[in-house]
C-alpha cells in the first residue's frame, strides 16, 4: 500500500525520496530541484548513482530527448526491528515515438537524524541501492 506524497510514516518518506529521485521531466532546472529535494533525505549512496548517472549523460539524454519519467509505487516492506526497507516500483518513461515501463526494486535502511528544514522528519535513508531495474513492456505511440 502507498500513501499520498504527505510524509506521515516512514513509507510516505521512501516514497517521497522516490518521487524526487525518478520523476524526471525535460527540465534542467527541474531536475536540479528535485535531485536537490531528493539529497537531504539521503546519504551519500544517493549522491552517488546520481553521479553515475550524470556522469553516463543520462540527464542530458532527458534533455535531447524530450522523455519524461513517472514513478509509481506498488508497496514498500518496512521492517521496523532493523529499520530496512524494500521498495517496488514501476517508472513510465514516455519518449516521442513510444512509452517504456521498467519494473523498479530498490532497498535501504532510514535512519533517524535531527529534524532540519530541509528534512523536518528526522529520517535519513541510507545504504541505498537499486535491486531491479528491467523493461517490462515497451509500446509505440500512436501517431495523429
Amino acid at each position: 500500500v502507498c500513501y499520498p506524497l504527505i510524509i506521515t510514516t516512514k513509507h510516505g518518506y521512501i516514497e517521497n525520496f522516490h518521487h524526487y529521485f525518478f520523476t524526471l521531466a525535460p527540465d534542467d532546472k527541474y531536475i536540479k530541484y528535485t535531485m536537490e529535494k531528493a539529497m537531504y533525505l539521503i546519504d551519500e549512496t544517493g549522491l552517488a548513482q546520481y553521479n553515475a548517472l550524470k556522469e553516463k549523460g543520462f540527464y542530458g539524454n532527458i534533455m535531447g530527448t524530450s522523455a519524461v519519467f513517472s514513478i509509481f509505487c506498488d508497496s514498500i516492506q518496512f521492517n521496523k526491528d532493523n529499520m530496512s526497507f524494500t521498495y517496488y516500483g514501476r517508472q513510465r518513461i514516455e519518449r516521442r515515438t513510444s512509452i517504456l515501463m521498467r519494473e523498479l526494486v530498490t532497498e535501504g535502511f532510514v535512519k533517524r537524524v535531527p529534524r532540519t528544514e530541509n528534512n523536518p522528519h528526522g529520517l535519513l535513508i541510507v545504504n541505498w541501492r537499486t535491486i531491479l531495474n528491467k523493461d517490462i513492456d515497451q509500446r509505440a505511440k500512436s501517431s495523429y
